[in-house]
């Protein structure tokens, strides 16, 4: 059948054959050209543009680049937190190696236009290699309780900072000898939970999306722009400040900053999420709890933000299209593609706890091994 229907449309559409050519002219037939122009073994000398830069995988991601003489376009909503960033890519970075900062909130479209136009003006360039869409924030579990500000917030910056970035981008990629758009998704894009205790909607939803974006454009790049390749990033629990820096973004209070009835709200959902030792500590001692478990998010975690952006390089230099980082995103894999009927029930959920996964669920949820992120 569908064979059939490609022929349909190739007499509807008046599709003759012959070698196809991407936009900038180059023949797809033509295998020794298209292997030169697509090589990414070497990021030297080429131009990166990296979203979230200013902390986590983002930073490490600029680290690496820029070690390896990429130069490298970055955006954030910390202006300090990018300034860290550059004084140690510009430490570690070859001579000649341009590395810029630009004020960003990409769940904005005229802010992300803005960042383009800047890279333009800043590297004097109409071209990239490399586009890494990595900025993204956890919050909103529920679609039910939780405001509608918060949840399309947390949905905008995970789902439209990518769609954004690609769309400001894409002509960039295009025009550029060799391309590569890199999509951080997450383990959430497959698997839309952190357990039976806690909602996890709008984080999964824009997860969700990006995983079928990414797989869709393998073969729009194919057809139209051979010569620019796509990945999907799909992390485990990676060791990153995403937890501090989502209360932030979306408002909430620093968990030593807590009032009465703030704290108050925590030890409520903390008792109807059932037993939980925590509920009895007092105000203070629930207070720095909190805060414990946001740092120990960051500090404890099976693989660190530098481990991670080294599998993610590796992974671009390799032209895999699919790129799972961390020992609990391959275990959870394949746990979902031998069960996917059964992955919601709590039984599957203790199939995680017995393998050692709970909390390695979500690359930037913060709620992977901490249940009270939602409620706090």
């Amino acid at each position: 059948m569908l064979a059939s229907m490609a022929l349909t449309i190739i007499r509807r559409e008046g599709i003759k054959a012959g070698p196809r050519t991407d936009p900038t002219g180059r023949s797809a037939s033509n295998a020794d050209d298209l292997t030169k122009v697509t090589d990414m073994k070497n990021f030297n000398g080429k131009l990166a543009v990296v979203t979230g830069g200013g902390s986590g995988m983002g930073r490490d991601l600029c680290l690496q680049l820029a070690k390896e003489g990429c130069h490298v376009a970055m955006c954030d909503v910390s202006e300090e937190n990018m300034q860290e960033t550059r004084s140690l890519c510009e430490a570690a970075a070859p001579a000649g190696s341009t590395i810029t900062t630009t004020l960003c909130d990409v769940s904005e479209q005229s802010q992300v236009l803005a960042f383009r136009d800047a890279v333009k003006q800043k590297h004097n360039t109409q071209t990239i290699n490399l586009l890494f869409n990595n900025a993204g924030i956890g919050g909103a579990g529920s679609f039910i309780n939780d405001t509608e500000e918060m949840w399309e917030k947390t949905f905008a910056v995970c789902w439209y900072g990518v769609y954004y970035n690609a769309r400001a981008f894409m002509p960039m990629l295009v025009a550029s000898e060799s391309g590569h758009i890199v999509n951080t998704s997450s383990v959430n894009g497959f698997w839309a939970s952190i357990g039976p205790g806690v909602a996890h909607t709008a984080y999964s939803a824009a997860k969700f999306a990006v995983k079928g974006f990414s797989e869709a454009l393998i073969n729009d790049l194919r057809l139209n722009a051979p010569h620019v390749k796509v990945s999907l990033v799909m992390p485990g629990h990676i060791g990153t400040s995403i937890v501090i820096n989502s209360g932030k973004i979306l408002g909430m209070p620093d968990p030593l900053d807590m009032s009465a009835e703030e704290i108050r709200e925590v030890r409520e959902s903390m008792m109807d999420m059932g037993d939980n030792p925590n509920a009895n500590l007092s105000d203070e001692q629930l207070k720095q709890a909190l805060h414990q478990q946001r740092l120990d998010f960051r500090d404890k975690a099976p693989m660190s933000a530098s481990e991670a952006a080294t599998v993610i390089l590796n992974g671009v230099k390799a032209e895999k299209w699919r790129i799972l980082v961390g020992d609990d995103a391959f275990t959870l894999d394949r746990m979902v593609r031998q069960n996917p009927e059964g992955a919601y029930e709590p039984e599957f959920f203790e199939q995680l706890l017995e393998q050692n996964v709970f909390g390695a669920l979500s690359e930037a949820t913060g709620s992977a091994d901490d249940p009270l992120k939602d409620a706090t």
